[in-house]
């Protein structure tokens, strides 16, 4: 039954087996899609994630080609190629996808936040269907689970529609945007995921400067940072902004940059107007703050 299920399941070929290609692979098969092949810049790179592949699903272990990214002349004929290397290296992949001869047209999906389709030209006019499936959601480790992510999905109609099942597969939910707005789109996700763990850093410097390790500092944010993402999972951010910008106090607003000030902590003080400006434009309010915040 298993085999049946996997072959009317496309035939996957991953190229850049990182952490979010071999999550994707991890996941892929163990929902019974077959993986023929995992491209690495090094083949011992592809062989640790053909082995985590084999882990999730082992029935279709030995079908899994490990290779380094010099032998994708070596690869498999596949139903669909996803592509998740870094940004600059797309191109570059596309191009030497584009040397090879396959009986069928496949489907290549890149995982770029920031590249559309656009950037898979080259094979679209050779007769492949080309898209693009970003995941918004935060892979640091290639074993982290990507269930139930919301996935950003565009290109052409037969593309997309691959793209959509794959999501569906994976217990996620897809959205679609247009091809020119990807580079916005991508802006947005940094700002929610890597500013954010940026901004997060700069607090721990400043609980270090009171006298707190790192450890300590990161272990008792962690809670305050997990309930406002809690208020934001309800309420739009003028209902769920909390704390002295809500509530217009000018004077502790005074306090906290004599303290930053004193510290000489040139980021945090940076942010902390810069944010505060932003907190009094979501209040809506008209306070004194903005006169001081504009003193920086």
């Amino acid at each position: 039954m298993a085999d049946r299920k996997r072959k009317e399941k496309p035939e996957i070929a991953i190229i850049g087996a990182g952490r979010l290609g071999t999550a994707l692979a991890v996941a892929l098969a163990a929902r019974n899609y077959s993986i023929r092949a995992l491209v690495a810049r090094r083949s011992a790179s592809a062989r640790k994630s053909a082995t985590l592949v084999g882990k999730a699903a082992p029935s279709s272990a030995g079908d899994v080609a490990a290779l380094a990214a010099k032998q994708l002349g070596s690869l498999p004929p596949a139903d669909l190629f996803l592509i998740s290397v870094p940004d600059d290296q797309i191109a570059n992949v596309a191009a030497k996808l584009n040397q090879l001869e396959f009986d069928r047209k496949p489907v290549a999906l890149h995982t770029s936040g920031a590249l559309s389709s656009e950037v898979l030209s080259p094979l679209r006019a050779k007769g492949w269907s080309t898209g693009s499936i970003h995941p918004l959601i935060s892979v640091s480790d290639p074993t982290a689970s990507i269930k139930g992510a919301f996935w950003s999905v565009e290109g052409d109609a037969k593309a997309v529609r691959v793209a959509k099942t794959l999501v569906r597969d994976l217990n996620g939910d897809s959205f679609s945007i247009r091809t020119a707005d990807k580079p916005l789109y991508h802006a947005a996700a940094v700002m929610t995921s890597g500013h954010v763990t940026a901004l997060f850093d700069v607090a721990l410097e400043m609980l270090v400067e009171c006298g707190l390790t790192r450890q300590t500092a990161r272990r008792i944010l962690q809670p305050l940072l997990a309930s406002t993402v809690q208020n934001l999972e309800t309420k739009d951010p003028a209902h769920a902004l909390t704390g002295t910008f809500s509530r217009g106090d000018i004077e502790t607003v005074k306090r906290h940059l004599t303290a930053i000030k004193q510290h000489k902590l040139a980021d945090a003080l940076e942010l902390y107007c810069r944010l505060g400006k932003r907190s009094l434009k979501v209040t809506k309010k008209q306070t004194g703050i903005t006169r001081i915040l504009d003193e920086c």
